[in-house]
């Protein structure tokens, strides 16, 4: 089994603290716009890691991607997971409509895709 990846958190909450310093706000406001409550990021100013769903909402809001603060090699993404995300992001999809594309692309991809050599 391979080593888990190292998640720098000091790193992290460092990138998050000059990133509500540069937008000249505060955590009170930082816990209005994310959710995230105000116990939660001051354990985090104290080294606590918070859970996936804060770690989530406060990337998304600051634009600080928690991948860059891993210690693992970097894999780019797969090419039907980029289309699947980029699906979900369009205001003119639901769900429903963002799921059919998706199966159609995956379909195609699947058909159309190059096999590697047998040896």
């Amino acid at each position: 089994m391979p080593p888990r990846p190292h998640f720098d958190f000091a790193a992290f909450y460092k990138a998050l603290s000059a990133t509500v310093s540069a937008r000249d706000t505060n955590w009170k406001t930082v816990s209005e716009q994310t959710g995230v409550s105000q116990s939660t990021l001051s354990r985090m100013s104290k080294g606590r890691q918070p859970d996936a769903a804060s770690l989530t909402a406060l990337a998304a809001w600051s634009g600080v991607d928690p991948v860059d603060f891993t210690a693992a090699p970097k894999r780019s993404q797969e090419s039907i997971a980029t289309v699947a995300r980029l699906l979900r992001q369009d205001p003119t999809l639901d769900d429903a409509g963002a799921d059919a594309l998706e199966a159609i692309i995956k379909t195609a991809y699947e058909s159309l895709k190059r096999r590697p050599p047998l040896d």
